[in-house]
């Protein structure tokens, strides 16, 4: 456990660093295409134009990473304080402060979020805006003259001692082991963190000096990923070497270096292969005295050649580094391909598997998206599927059974546990990270992955095509007891008891008011999934041990709905904790973090043998609009909040 979460503190701290730099990487472009032109050395030499190189690099670059460090902690008043504090690291140093700026980016976006947080509610009303931008003026100046007295001068004399260390090791060849460190930190997304928080600053000190910087081609070297890729060309298997060429081509012209990592996730030993590709690549640069006058970002093989010195040296050095790091990278990983186990990688699974070590959703992901399969004709049941089958496909089924309906098609919507869909379902909708595991249970199925199951775009897609391939023959369907016992209709395909048979609950029992907490406020979405399953089993409702479960639930594939709505739950296995159907809810009017998304309303669920799908139906077909949303978070009372949602009270 202890080890799990090492890894997962690695993985977030490397992730929220990357989210400060990628949102601004066309502002590094920006810099370096003037560059580029307008330097004495470079292509069209313009000594006016040139002056715009200096105070980018100095003023632009921090300040816009410590705007965005501030803005990820506390929205825009966190980016306006994070970008004042940064302000004073920038003044207080002579070399360009992007460490600074991520330091004093996030916290001064952490301390006006912890100031709005103690005044809540103890301002007058008249007085928000005179208290607001007062209180981000002063806390921003305070933390600027902080940062000028002591961040900045501690980041130059850290920066000192790193611009030391990068001496010896070039004074003692040893430069090209920096690569055991880069290239798998690449993988844990700490690369903008290296690359831009470290080695460019250093980089620019060494081009003032000398004209250009080896450091600028330490972790931008696409030689070790084109190696890799490459590899798998010749010797991979299945859908992994279909899509390397494609992969390849991303990689080494658009610069994007995160295409290749699951690659090397689908067969770690492939790490060395990077790593003495690298190596190789970085010594073969030193011994001919390659370097860029700025950093190349991304790491395109096009933008090497943008910001390498004009002269034949310097280009023949470059190049010879990424070809010499490709070549012992693709050596090295096809001796492992050759040599290991001969199966056919599953490099969708592995694409998944560097989206959660990333934190957030990929930008490269959809590229190993497989095809979703045939869309069938004749179609009378649509199965939503999830990990445990009653928390999101439940409301996903509730919504899309009403469009269904107001469409005039007569389809069965149901919903289910991924490990329960029957061998002959015709259409299949998941969440986007449990799509691949749907995909093996069904392989001839249709699969719609969606991302927000309260107002996914999908549905009225998936509408549209079925309603065009005349998918509306009518089928054996019981409407005639919906009409007599309305809201009554088939929940899911497993065995249960639906809401109004003898011996379910009926809803007061499911939502009572001493169960819905208002005005809460949490750090963190463990926090609030926490809370929520506490007050289950303080209600009777489940075991200790299914909090944990509803933790593991929530790792496993979020469960952010959309809309600002939030249901954790149990997984599969924790269905045995269950002691009977209910719910608790939790309005956070500030909202909680889940994975970049807001949630102001948490539904903790507990869901046995169905009986709770009734209620969870209302909730979904509530919430699918933002109106709704915003009348239960500014509710005032259990009672109210309940109400809109459409509880009985009986």
């Amino acid at each position: 456990m202890a080890h799990f979460n090492i890894k997962v503190a690695v993985q977030k701290f490397g992730n929220f660093l990357s989210s400060m730099v990628m949102p601004n990487i066309s502002a590094f472009i920006a810099w370096g295409l003037i560059t580029a032109l307008f330097i004495p050395s470079g292509f069209l030499p313009n000594e006016s134009l040139a002056k715009m190189v200096g105070p980018m690099v100095t003023f632009l670059l921090p300040l816009l990473i410590g705007y965005t460090g501030g803005k990820l902690v506390h929205d825009h008043r966190g980016g306006v304080v994070g970008a004042i504090a940064t302000m004073g690291v920038i003044v207080g140093s002579d070399i360009p402060m992007f460490l600074g700026a991520m330091i004093m980016g996030p916290f001064g976006g952490y301390v006006i979020k912890k100031f709005d947080q103690f005044i809540e509610g103890k301002i007058k009303a008249g007085f928000e805006m005179l208290v607001n931008n007062f209180s981000a003026g002063i806390l921003g100046g305070l933390l600027s003259i902080l940062s000028f007295l002591a961040i900045g001068p501690a980041v130059d004399v850290f920066t000192g001692w790193l611009v030391a260390g990068v001496d010896w090791l070039v004074g003692t060849g040893l430069l090209p082991l920096t690569s055991i460190l880069i290239e798998p930190a690449k993988v844990l997304f700490l690369n903008n963190a290296i690359n831009h928080g470290v080695l460019s600053p250093i980089g620019v000190e060494q081009v003032k000096q000398t004209g250009s910087s080896i450091l600028f081609l330490l972790e931008a070297n696409p030689g070790p990923g084109i190696g890799i890729l490459l590899a798998y060309c010749f010797f991979g298997k299945g859908t992994a070497k279909r899509s390397a060429p494609g992969a390849a081509i991303i990689h080494f012209f658009g610069g994007i270096h995160e295409i290749y990592f699951p690659y090397i996730l689908m067969k770690p030993m492939l790490f060395l292969a990077v790593i003495l590709g690298g190596m190789s690549g970085v010594f073969t640069l030193v011994l001919l005295g390659g370097g860029l006058f700025a950093p190349a970002s991304p790491g395109s093989i096009l933008a090497i050649t943008a910001v390498t010195p004009h002269n034949m040296g310097a280009y023949i050095a470059n190049f010879a580094g990424v070809i010499v790091a490709a070549i012992v990278s693709f050596i090295v990983a096809a001796f492992v391909l050759k040599t290991g186990k001969q199966t056919e990688e599953n490099i969708e699974d592995a694409a998944k598997k560097m989206q959660e070590m990333k934190g957030k959703k990929s930008s490269v992901a959809d590229v190993f998206a497989s095809d979703p399969g045939t869309m069938p004709t004749n179609v009378s049941k649509i199965i939503f599927a999830c990990d445990a089958g009653m928390g999101s496909s439940a409301m996903g089924a509730s919504l899309l059974r009403k469009k269904v309906k107001e469409a005039g098609l007569n389809i069965d919507v149901t919903n289910t546990a991924i490990s329960n869909i029957p061998s002959d379902a015709q259409i299949v909708i998941t969440q986007e990270e449990l799509t691949p595991r749907a995909q093996n249970k069904v392989p001839n199925a249709f699969h719609v992955s969606v991302d927000n199951f309260l107002s996914s775009p999908e549905y009225d897609s998936l509408l549209a095509r079925l309603q065009d391939d005349g998918t509306d023959e009518l089928h054996e369907i019981v409407e005639d007891a919906e009409e007599e016992v309305p809201g009554v209709r088939e929940h899911s395909i497993e065995p249960g008891i639906d809401a109004g048979e003898e011996g379910a609950p009926d809803d007061n029992d499911l939502l009572r008011e001493e169960n819905v907490f208002l005005n809460q406020h949490f750090d963190n979405k463990e926090e609030a999934i926490r809370f929520a399953g506490r007050a289950l089993v303080n209600a009777g409702y489940v075991k200790e041990s299914y909090i944990e479960a509803m933790i593991a639930r929530d790792e496993m594939t979020s469960t952010y709905m959309g809309n600002d709505v939030a249901i954790p739950h149990g997984t599969e296995e924790a269905k045995k904790d269950v002691l009977k159907s209910g719910f608790t809810v939790l309005q956070i009017p500030n909202g909680v973090d889940f994975d970049g998304q807001k949630a102001r309303l948490i539904f903790g669920i507990a869901g046995k043998d169905g009986t709770h799908l009734e209620i969870l139906s209302g909730i979904a077909v509530t919430c699918s609009e933002m109106e709704n949303i915003e009348k239960m978070v500014k509710a005032t009372s259990a009672r109210e909040l309940m109400d809109i949602i459409n509880v009985k009270n009986n």
